[in-house]
């Protein structure tokens, strides 16, 4: 057999998946199955003590979603994943392996506006706080941590502006501080960026954007990079611990570097219950087979549509990581170069009323609150998805009042601006 290891487009489709041994089917089929017979009483004993691998309950793993798993893990270049029912959920559970009462995540406050609402908010009733740092200003990382940090957390891509995080950088800080790095990939998809390739010790996504890619089904996934040494101290007790849920069993010595994704598994998933249906997991699938061709024509598109903006005179600015006069744009080069991704930020002048008006106009976008659709979409998110922040926090995260985020789909990027041209004569 040849040694050669495939390429990413190979991987997108065939890694995780083999014909199914009992039909010959060559797609994954959907097992739509709550739960699993076991061989007999000692099989099922090993399943439940963590002594074997196999399936017990869909809600803590399924055949279907286990393809979808080791496929991203293949395209991240990670050890192992879980899938989950959301990105909201693959964070939720992340962080759930890592922190404990009065802990506290350092994070970007380039983030999704969900995203900061989560560890703003939600998050408290954990007793888990968090610090904000700012991407721009690598000190503010180290100036924000001290000996209650237990994460950083940023997103390669950040939404909504396209800022490119300098991965490396913050790397190299949390390796020194011996912090786990978590980054979310969810714009960039692994095709246009690796973040363990960068020092990421864990990648999660919204499979709901790019990797399913067709806007119809909600998913998330946490990829466990396999290198952090999370039994250097007793800071992370989940996985350096005996558990004694599990007859003492020490996740990190047991399962060595695909711990934190068991952890996530049988320590979060488990009991907190955020599963994907194998139907979803599917769907995912199915986009996922399409990916580096999508993706390629989703930046290929947002790079015209982002030159034509700025060359606009109803447009104040371009926040687009792709044009070359972009402070982010040395950054992409390094870290995406096949391209900035799908989705950028524009100012319209006349601020939030004009804003409002500008997304009311398209016919072609769809005005929605999504990202990562074939369709290209619109939102003003400071009438929407980050509503619920201050004014304050609102322009710090990229959504100030005369802000409004294009997701540039798959159509002809002449429709593409044609649209955007008549909504803007129309405003």
């Amino acid at each position: 057999m040849s040694e050669r290891v495939p390429g990413f487009s190979t991987l997108a489709i065939h890694a995780g998946a083999q014909p199914d041994p009992s039909t010959g089917a060559r797609a994954t089929p959907i097992y739509q199955t709550t739960s699993f017979v076991f061989d007999d009483v000692d099989h099922a004993a090993s399943l439940f003590g963590l002594q074997a691998f196999g399936n017990i309950y869909t809600r803590i793993g399924n055949p279907t979603t286990a393809v979808l798993e080791e496929r991203v893990a293949a395209l991240e270049g990670g050890t192992a994943a879980l899938a989950v029912a959301s990105g909201h959920s693959a964070q939720l559970l992340a962080f759930h392996a890592v922190m404990q009462p009065g802990d506290n995540i350092v994070a970007a406050n380039k983030l999704y506006g969900g995203s900061i609402n989560q560890l703003n908010h939600s998050f408290k009733n954990f007793g888990w706080e968090v610090k904000w740092a700012d991407p721009d200003d690598l000190n503010s990382f180290e100036a924000a941590i001290d000996e209650n940090t237990k994460a950083i957390f940023i997103e390669s891509l950040a939404n909504p502006g396209g800022i490119v995080t300098d991965m490396s950088s913050i790397s190299a800080l949390a390796k020194a501080k011996r912090i786990p790095l978590i980054v979310d990939n969810t714009m960039a998809t692994p095709y246009l960026c690796r973040p363990i390739e960068h020092g990421a010790d864990i990648v999660v996504h919204s499979l709901t954007k790019f990797i399913g890619g067709h806007g119809n089904s909600m998913g998330g996934i946490i990829v466990d990079g396999g290198s952090f040494d999370w039994s250097a101290d007793d800071r992370f007790p989940m996985l350096s611990q005996p558990r004694p849920e599990y007859q003492g069993i020490v996740l990190h010595e047991t399962f060595g570097n695909f711990a934190f994704a068991i952890a996530c598994r049988v320590l979060g998933l488990r009991d907190l219950g955020p599963a994907i249906s194998p139907f979803n997991a599917f769907m995912i699938l199915t986009g996922l087979e399409t990916l580096p061709l999508r993706m390629q024509r989703h930046c290929d598109n947002a790079k015209k549509v982002a030159l034509h903006l700025a060359g606009h005179d109803k447009v104040s600015w371009v926040s687009y990581a792709g044009l070359p006069d972009d402070k982010h744009h040395s950054l992409q080069q390094k870290y995406m170069p096949k391209g900035a991704g799908a989705v950028f930020t524009f100012g319209v002048q006349g601020g939030y009323d004009a804003g409002v008006r500008l997304v009311s106009n398209t016919d072609l976008f769809s005005h929605l609150a999504n990202i990562g659709d074939t369709r290209s979409l619109i939102i003003h998110p400071a009438s929407t998805t980050h509503r619920q922040l201050s004014d304050d926090q609102k322009t710090v995260a990229g959504a100030g009042p005369d802000v409004v985020r294009v997701s540039i789909g798959l159509e002809d990027v002449e429709d593409i601006i044609a649209d955007l041209d008549q909504a803007l004569a129309n405003d």
